[in-house]
Protein backbone atom coordinates (compact mmCIF):
# COMPACT_ATOMS: atom_id res chain seq x y z
CA UNK A 1 0.00 0.00 0.00
CA UNK A 2 1.43 3.37 -1.01
CA UNK A 3 1.40 6.24 1.45
CA UNK A 4 2.03 9.93 0.83
CA UNK A 5 2.57 12.03 3.94
CA UNK A 6 1.15 15.47 4.56
CA UNK A 7 4.71 16.78 4.39
CA UNK A 8 5.13 15.28 0.93
CA UNK A 9 1.82 16.79 -0.09
CA UNK A 10 2.86 20.27 1.01
CA UNK A 11 6.12 19.89 -0.87
CA UNK A 12 4.33 19.85 -4.20
CA UNK A 13 0.97 21.50 -3.57
CA UNK A 14 0.85 25.25 -3.94
CA UNK A 15 -2.39 27.10 -3.41
CA UNK A 16 -1.96 29.79 -6.02
CA UNK A 17 -1.41 29.90 -9.75
CA UNK A 18 -2.94 27.56 -12.28
CA UNK A 19 -2.70 25.87 -15.64
CA UNK A 20 -5.61 27.49 -17.43
CA UNK A 21 -3.40 29.98 -19.25
CA UNK A 22 -0.57 29.30 -21.67
CA UNK A 23 2.98 30.44 -20.95
CA UNK A 24 2.67 33.15 -23.57
CA UNK A 25 -0.34 34.61 -21.76
CA UNK A 26 1.73 34.97 -18.58
CA UNK A 27 4.34 37.27 -20.15
CA UNK A 28 2.68 40.32 -18.54
CA UNK A 29 3.09 38.98 -15.02
CA UNK A 30 6.44 40.59 -14.06
CA UNK A 31 5.31 44.18 -13.81
CA UNK A 32 5.31 47.24 -11.59
CA UNK A 33 2.94 50.18 -11.91
CA UNK A 34 2.86 53.23 -9.63
CA UNK A 35 0.21 55.95 -9.51
CA UNK A 36 1.16 59.20 -7.80
CA UNK A 37 -1.45 61.24 -5.92
CA UNK A 38 -4.22 58.85 -6.95
CA UNK A 39 -7.90 59.67 -6.98
CA UNK A 40 -9.04 56.44 -5.36
CA UNK A 41 -12.30 54.67 -4.74
CA UNK A 42 -12.86 51.39 -2.94
CA UNK A 43 -15.63 48.85 -3.47
CA UNK A 44 -15.80 46.21 -0.71
CA UNK A 45 -17.71 43.01 -1.48
CA UNK A 46 -18.70 39.78 0.23
CA UNK A 47 -20.68 36.66 -0.63
CA UNK A 48 -21.43 33.28 0.90
CA UNK A 49 -19.27 30.30 -0.10
CA UNK A 50 -20.66 27.67 2.29
CA UNK A 51 -20.82 24.24 0.60
CA UNK A 52 -24.09 22.27 0.46
CA UNK A 53 -24.77 19.26 2.66
CA UNK A 54 -22.89 16.20 1.50
CA UNK A 55 -20.09 18.22 -0.10
CA UNK A 56 -16.52 17.12 0.52
CA UNK A 57 -14.45 18.96 3.12
CA UNK A 58 -10.66 19.31 3.02
CA UNK A 59 -10.38 17.40 -0.26
CA UNK A 60 -12.66 14.51 0.63
CA UNK A 61 -10.48 12.88 3.27
CA UNK A 62 -12.48 14.03 6.29
CA UNK A 63 -16.21 13.81 7.03
CA UNK A 64 -18.36 15.67 4.44
CA UNK A 65 -20.83 18.41 5.30
CA UNK A 66 -23.55 17.32 7.72
CA UNK A 67 -24.36 20.71 9.25
CA UNK A 68 -23.27 24.27 9.88
CA UNK A 69 -21.84 26.04 12.92
CA UNK A 70 -21.41 29.27 10.97
CA UNK A 71 -21.12 30.35 7.35
CA UNK A 72 -18.09 30.62 5.08
CA UNK A 73 -17.55 33.88 3.20
CA UNK A 74 -15.44 35.38 0.46
CA UNK A 75 -14.66 38.99 1.36
CA UNK A 76 -12.58 41.49 -0.56
CA UNK A 77 -12.31 44.88 -2.18
CA UNK A 78 -11.80 46.50 -5.55
CA UNK A 79 -9.43 49.47 -5.55
CA UNK A 80 -10.22 51.92 -8.34
CA UNK A 81 -8.16 54.88 -9.57
CA UNK A 82 -4.63 53.42 -9.58
CA UNK A 83 -4.46 52.21 -13.16
CA UNK A 84 -6.59 49.21 -13.96
CA UNK A 85 -8.68 48.07 -10.97
CA UNK A 86 -6.96 46.02 -8.27
CA UNK A 87 -8.88 43.20 -6.57
CA UNK A 88 -7.88 41.55 -3.29
CA UNK A 89 -10.01 38.77 -1.79
CA UNK A 90 -9.85 36.35 1.16
CA UNK A 91 -11.86 33.10 1.00
CA UNK A 92 -12.93 30.90 3.93
CA UNK A 93 -11.77 27.73 2.14
CA UNK A 94 -8.95 25.28 2.78
CA UNK A 95 -7.40 26.17 -0.55
CA UNK A 96 -7.81 27.09 -4.21
CA UNK A 97 -5.34 25.32 -6.48
CA UNK A 98 -4.34 25.37 -10.13
CA UNK A 99 -7.25 25.94 -12.54
CA UNK A 100 -9.62 26.61 -9.63
CA UNK A 101 -7.48 29.52 -8.45
CA UNK A 102 -7.23 30.86 -11.98
CA UNK A 103 -11.01 30.59 -12.44
CA UNK A 104 -11.63 32.64 -9.30
CA UNK A 105 -9.16 35.33 -10.31
CA UNK A 106 -10.55 35.48 -13.83
CA UNK A 107 -14.14 35.77 -12.61
CA UNK A 108 -13.21 38.64 -10.29
CA UNK A 109 -11.09 40.28 -13.00
CA UNK A 110 -13.90 40.13 -15.56
CA UNK A 111 -16.40 41.59 -13.11
CA UNK A 112 -14.02 44.41 -12.17
CA UNK A 113 -13.00 45.06 -15.80
CA UNK A 114 -9.34 44.43 -15.09
CA UNK A 115 -6.65 41.88 -15.96
CA UNK A 116 -6.01 38.70 -14.02
CA UNK A 117 -2.53 39.83 -12.94
CA UNK A 118 -4.19 42.55 -10.84
CA UNK A 119 -6.26 40.08 -8.80
CA UNK A 120 -5.03 38.37 -5.62
CA UNK A 121 -7.15 35.60 -4.07
CA UNK A 122 -5.96 34.07 -0.79
CA UNK A 123 -7.53 31.32 1.33
CA UNK A 124 -7.86 31.53 5.12
CA UNK A 125 -7.28 27.74 5.26
CA UNK A 126 -9.98 26.45 7.61
CA UNK A 127 -10.29 22.65 7.29
CA UNK A 128 -14.06 22.15 7.65
CA UNK A 129 -14.25 23.87 4.26
CA UNK A 130 -13.78 23.09 0.54
CA UNK A 131 -10.30 22.41 -0.83
CA UNK A 132 -10.87 23.19 -4.50
CA UNK A 133 -8.75 21.93 -7.38
CA UNK A 134 -10.57 21.41 -10.66
CA UNK A 135 -7.68 19.40 -12.08
CA UNK A 136 -7.65 17.01 -9.11
CA UNK A 137 -11.43 16.74 -9.33
CA UNK A 138 -11.12 15.50 -12.92
CA UNK A 139 -8.51 12.97 -11.83
CA UNK A 140 -10.68 11.48 -9.07
CA UNK A 141 -13.78 11.51 -11.29
CA UNK A 142 -11.96 9.22 -13.71
CA UNK A 143 -11.58 6.67 -10.89
CA UNK A 144 -15.33 6.39 -10.38
CA UNK A 145 -15.21 5.41 -6.70
CA UNK A 146 -13.66 8.42 -4.94
CA UNK A 147 -15.40 11.35 -3.21
CA UNK A 148 -15.41 14.68 -5.00
CA UNK A 149 -12.63 17.18 -4.50
CA UNK A 150 -15.10 19.95 -5.31
CA UNK A 151 -18.54 19.71 -6.89
CA UNK A 152 -18.56 21.64 -10.15
CA UNK A 153 -22.09 23.03 -9.89
CA UNK A 154 -21.31 24.50 -6.48
CA UNK A 155 -18.00 25.89 -7.72
CA UNK A 156 -19.70 27.56 -10.70
CA UNK A 157 -22.36 29.02 -8.42
CA UNK A 158 -19.64 30.61 -6.30
CA UNK A 159 -18.11 32.23 -9.38
CA UNK A 160 -21.51 33.57 -10.44
CA UNK A 161 -21.99 35.04 -6.99
CA UNK A 162 -18.49 36.52 -7.12
CA UNK A 163 -19.25 38.35 -10.35
CA UNK A 164 -22.54 39.67 -9.00
CA UNK A 165 -20.97 40.81 -5.73
CA UNK A 166 -18.16 42.70 -7.45
CA UNK A 167 -20.45 44.31 -10.01
CA UNK A 168 -22.82 45.49 -7.29
CA UNK A 169 -19.95 46.73 -5.12
CA UNK A 170 -18.40 48.82 -7.90
CA UNK A 171 -21.72 50.57 -8.46
CA UNK A 172 -21.49 51.71 -4.83
CA UNK A 173 -17.76 52.51 -4.68
CA UNK A 174 -16.69 55.05 -2.07
CA UNK A 175 -13.97 57.69 -2.12
CA UNK A 176 -10.70 56.70 -0.41
CA UNK A 177 -8.40 59.47 0.82
CA UNK A 178 -6.38 57.98 3.67
CA UNK A 179 -4.70 54.74 4.72
CA UNK A 180 -3.34 53.51 8.04
CA UNK A 181 -1.44 50.54 9.38
CA UNK A 182 -0.76 49.18 12.85
CA UNK A 183 -0.23 46.03 14.86
CA UNK A 184 -1.33 44.49 18.15
CA UNK A 185 0.07 41.54 20.04
CA UNK A 186 -1.96 38.33 20.19
CA UNK A 187 -1.45 36.29 23.34
CA UNK A 188 -1.59 32.50 23.55
CA UNK A 189 -2.62 31.56 20.02
CA UNK A 190 0.32 30.99 17.66
CA UNK A 191 2.95 28.33 18.32
CA UNK A 192 5.46 26.58 16.12
CA UNK A 193 4.47 23.10 14.96
CA UNK A 194 8.05 21.88 14.45
CA UNK A 195 9.43 22.50 17.94
CA UNK A 196 10.08 18.92 19.15
CA UNK A 197 13.50 18.03 17.71
CA UNK A 198 16.34 15.68 18.57
CA UNK A 199 19.94 16.76 19.24
CA UNK A 200 20.61 16.81 15.49
CA UNK A 201 17.69 19.12 14.81
CA UNK A 202 15.49 16.46 13.24
CA UNK A 203 11.77 16.78 14.00
CA UNK A 204 10.58 14.07 16.39
CA UNK A 205 6.90 14.98 16.75
CA UNK A 206 4.66 17.60 15.17
CA UNK A 207 2.53 19.80 17.41
CA UNK A 208 -0.61 20.10 15.31
CA UNK A 209 -3.50 22.55 15.19
CA UNK A 210 -4.76 20.81 18.32
CA UNK A 211 -2.54 18.82 20.64
CA UNK A 212 -3.56 16.50 23.48
CA UNK A 213 0.02 15.64 24.38
CA UNK A 214 0.83 17.61 27.53
CA UNK A 215 4.57 17.30 26.95
CA UNK A 216 4.32 18.87 23.51
CA UNK A 217 2.05 21.62 24.79
CA UNK A 218 4.55 22.37 27.56
CA UNK A 219 7.31 23.14 25.05
CA UNK A 220 8.10 26.73 24.09
CA UNK A 221 6.10 28.63 21.47
CA UNK A 222 9.10 28.55 19.16
CA UNK A 223 9.53 30.91 16.24
CA UNK A 224 6.30 32.84 15.57
CA UNK A 225 5.16 36.34 14.69
CA UNK A 226 3.08 37.37 17.72
CA UNK A 227 1.62 40.46 16.09
CA UNK A 228 -1.66 40.85 14.23
CA UNK A 229 -1.28 43.54 11.58
CA UNK A 230 -4.04 45.81 10.29
CA UNK A 231 -4.25 47.95 7.15
CA UNK A 232 -7.29 50.22 6.94
CA UNK A 233 -8.72 52.42 4.18
CA UNK A 234 -10.51 55.68 5.01
CA UNK A 235 -12.57 58.42 3.46
CA UNK A 236 -11.07 61.23 5.56
CA UNK A 237 -11.83 60.03 9.11
CA UNK A 238 -14.39 57.37 8.17
CA UNK A 239 -12.98 53.85 8.19
CA UNK A 240 -14.26 51.89 5.19
CA UNK A 241 -12.23 48.66 5.02
CA UNK A 242 -10.07 47.05 7.71
CA UNK A 243 -7.75 44.20 6.66
CA UNK A 244 -6.30 42.01 9.42
CA UNK A 245 -3.28 39.72 9.02
CA UNK A 246 -2.08 37.05 11.46
CA UNK A 247 0.02 33.91 11.03
CA UNK A 248 -1.53 30.73 12.38
CA UNK A 249 -3.40 27.70 11.13
CA UNK A 250 -6.99 28.81 11.86
CA UNK A 251 -8.39 25.51 13.18
CA UNK A 252 -9.50 24.72 16.72
CA UNK A 253 -11.07 21.36 15.82
CA UNK A 254 -12.41 19.84 12.61
CA UNK A 255 -13.43 16.59 10.96
CA UNK A 256 -16.94 16.52 12.43
CA UNK A 257 -18.64 17.57 9.18
CA UNK A 258 -19.81 20.89 10.60
CA UNK A 259 -18.87 23.84 8.40
CA UNK A 260 -17.22 26.70 10.28
CA UNK A 261 -15.02 29.71 9.64
CA UNK A 262 -13.44 28.70 12.97
CA UNK A 263 -11.82 31.00 15.49
CA UNK A 264 -10.32 33.57 13.13
CA UNK A 265 -13.60 33.83 11.22
CA UNK A 266 -15.59 34.16 14.44
CA UNK A 267 -13.34 37.03 15.56
CA UNK A 268 -13.75 38.73 12.18
CA UNK A 269 -17.51 38.36 12.33
CA UNK A 270 -17.64 39.92 15.78
CA UNK A 271 -15.74 42.97 14.52
CA UNK A 272 -18.06 43.12 11.51
CA UNK A 273 -21.12 43.07 13.76
CA UNK A 274 -19.68 45.89 15.84
CA UNK A 275 -18.77 48.01 12.81
CA UNK A 276 -21.35 47.34 10.07
CA UNK A 277 -20.18 50.40 8.13
CA UNK A 278 -16.64 49.03 7.78
CA UNK A 279 -15.80 45.81 5.92
CA UNK A 280 -13.50 43.61 7.99
CA UNK A 281 -11.32 41.09 6.13
CA UNK A 282 -9.02 38.47 7.67
CA UNK A 283 -5.95 37.08 5.89
CA UNK A 284 -3.83 34.17 7.12
CA UNK A 285 -0.12 35.01 7.14
CA UNK A 286 2.78 32.61 6.57
CA UNK A 287 1.44 29.86 8.82
CA UNK A 288 2.68 26.64 7.22
CA UNK A 289 4.57 25.75 10.39
CA UNK A 290 2.39 27.69 12.84
CA UNK A 291 -0.74 26.57 14.72
CA UNK A 292 -2.53 27.01 18.03
CA UNK A 293 -1.38 23.57 19.22
CA UNK A 294 0.42 24.77 22.36
CA UNK A 295 -2.78 26.44 23.58
CA UNK A 296 -5.39 24.12 22.08
CA UNK A 297 -6.20 20.58 23.18
CA UNK A 298 -8.99 20.29 20.60
CA UNK A 299 -11.84 20.59 23.09
CA UNK A 300 -14.82 22.56 21.86
CA UNK A 301 -14.66 25.41 24.42
CA UNK A 302 -11.23 26.39 23.06
CA UNK A 303 -12.74 27.67 19.79
CA UNK A 304 -14.44 30.60 21.53
CA UNK A 305 -11.39 31.25 23.70
CA UNK A 306 -9.06 31.40 20.70
CA UNK A 307 -11.56 33.59 18.83
CA UNK A 308 -11.56 36.04 21.73
CA UNK A 309 -7.77 36.22 21.68
CA UNK A 310 -7.74 36.99 17.96
CA UNK A 311 -10.50 39.55 18.49
CA UNK A 312 -8.49 41.20 21.27
CA UNK A 313 -5.54 41.39 18.88
CA UNK A 314 -7.71 43.12 16.29
CA UNK A 315 -8.90 45.66 18.84
CA UNK A 316 -5.35 46.28 20.08
CA UNK A 317 -4.11 46.76 16.53
CA UNK A 318 -6.90 49.08 15.43
CA UNK A 319 -6.39 51.32 18.46
CA UNK A 320 -3.02 52.27 16.96
CA UNK A 321 -4.33 53.27 13.52
CA UNK A 322 -3.28 56.76 12.40
CA UNK A 323 -4.70 57.62 8.97
CA UNK A 324 -2.48 59.51 6.52
CA UNK A 325 -3.20 60.82 3.01
CA UNK A 326 -2.42 58.32 0.25
CA UNK A 327 0.48 59.71 -1.77
CA UNK A 328 1.05 56.83 -4.15
CA UNK A 329 -0.13 53.30 -4.94
CA UNK A 330 2.04 50.58 -6.50
CA UNK A 331 1.01 47.14 -7.73
CA UNK A 332 3.85 44.71 -8.43
CA UNK A 333 3.85 41.15 -9.75
CA UNK A 334 6.58 38.57 -10.18
CA UNK A 335 6.44 35.01 -11.50
CA UNK A 336 8.05 31.97 -9.93
CA UNK A 337 8.18 28.36 -11.10
CA UNK A 338 9.20 26.27 -8.06
CA UNK A 339 11.08 23.00 -8.54
CA UNK A 340 9.41 19.74 -7.57
CA UNK A 341 10.92 17.21 -5.20
CA UNK A 342 12.57 14.59 -7.38
CA UNK A 343 11.10 11.70 -5.37
CA UNK A 344 7.77 12.15 -7.14
CA UNK A 345 6.90 10.98 -10.60
CA UNK A 346 3.71 10.95 -12.62
CA UNK A 347 3.41 7.21 -13.11
CA UNK A 348 3.87 6.44 -9.41
CA UNK A 349 1.17 8.95 -8.51
CA UNK A 350 -1.24 7.48 -11.04
CA UNK A 351 -0.69 3.98 -9.64
CA UNK A 352 -1.32 5.20 -6.11
CA UNK A 353 -4.53 6.99 -7.10
CA UNK A 354 -5.91 3.97 -8.99
CA UNK A 355 -5.02 1.46 -6.25
CA UNK A 356 -8.37 0.74 -4.60
CA UNK A 357 -6.63 -0.88 -1.64
CA UNK A 358 -5.41 2.55 -0.57
CA UNK A 359 -7.44 4.74 1.76
CA UNK A 360 -9.31 7.76 0.40
CA UNK A 361 -6.75 10.17 1.83
CA UNK A 362 -3.95 8.25 0.11
CA UNK A 363 -5.76 8.46 -3.22
CA UNK A 364 -7.36 11.91 -3.14
CA UNK A 365 -4.28 13.64 -1.74
CA UNK A 366 -1.97 12.38 -4.51
CA UNK A 367 -4.49 13.69 -7.06
CA UNK A 368 -3.49 17.20 -5.99
CA UNK A 369 0.18 16.26 -6.43
CA UNK A 370 -0.48 14.90 -9.90
CA UNK A 371 -2.37 18.05 -10.87
CA UNK A 372 0.58 20.15 -9.69
CA UNK A 373 3.12 18.06 -11.60
CA UNK A 374 1.04 18.26 -14.77
CA UNK A 375 0.84 22.02 -14.41
CA UNK A 376 4.60 22.30 -14.05
CA UNK A 377 5.00 20.28 -17.22
CA UNK A 378 3.19 23.15 -18.95
CA UNK A 379 5.61 25.60 -17.27
CA UNK A 380 2.83 27.81 -15.95
CA UNK A 381 4.26 29.82 -13.04
CA UNK A 382 2.79 31.17 -9.84
CA UNK A 383 2.29 34.92 -9.79
CA UNK A 384 3.32 36.70 -6.61
CA UNK A 385 1.80 40.15 -6.07
CA UNK A 386 2.30 43.13 -3.81
CA UNK A 387 0.13 46.15 -3.04
CA UNK A 388 2.06 49.17 -1.78
CA UNK A 389 0.64 52.45 -0.45
CA UNK A 390 3.00 55.09 0.92
CA UNK A 391 5.38 53.06 3.14
CA UNK A 392 2.86 50.22 3.61
CA UNK A 393 3.63 47.05 1.67
CA UNK A 394 1.72 43.78 1.43
CA UNK A 395 3.01 40.58 -0.15
CA UNK A 396 0.72 37.80 -1.40
CA UNK A 397 2.44 34.40 -1.21
CA UNK A 398 1.11 30.96 -2.22
CA UNK A 399 0.33 27.84 -0.26
CA UNK A 400 1.38 27.23 3.33
CA UNK A 401 4.52 29.34 3.38
CA UNK A 402 6.53 29.05 6.60
CA UNK A 403 6.72 31.88 9.13
CA UNK A 404 10.38 32.47 8.26
CA UNK A 405 9.30 33.96 4.92
CA UNK A 406 7.11 36.49 6.72
CA UNK A 407 9.79 37.41 9.24
CA UNK A 408 12.41 37.70 6.50
CA UNK A 409 10.19 39.97 4.40
CA UNK A 410 9.54 42.19 7.40
CA UNK A 411 13.26 42.41 8.19
CA UNK A 412 14.04 43.49 4.64
CA UNK A 413 11.19 45.99 4.43
CA UNK A 414 9.71 46.73 7.88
Amino acid sequence: MSHFSRRDFLAVSLAAGGSALSLEEWVFANREETTQNPNLQIAPFRFDVSPPKGHSLCGGWIKPVVGYDDSLEAIGYVLLGAGKPIVVCAVDWTGLLNDAHIAWRKALADAADTSIDRVAVQCVHQHNAPFACLNAEQIVLEQGDLPHIVELDFFSECLDNARKAVTTAISKAQLVTHVAHSQGKVDKVASNRRIDRDKNGKIVNMRGSSCKDERLRSLTEGTIDPFLKTIAFYNKDKKLVSCHYYATHPMSYYGDGRVSSDFTGIARKQRQQEEPGCTHIYFTGCAGNISAGKYNDGSKPLRAILARRIYDGMIASEKQLQPEPIGHVTWKTHDILPPVRNTFNEQELKKTISNKANSVVNRNRPSYMLAWLQRLQKKVPITLSSLQMNDIKTLHLPAESFIEYQLRAQSIQP
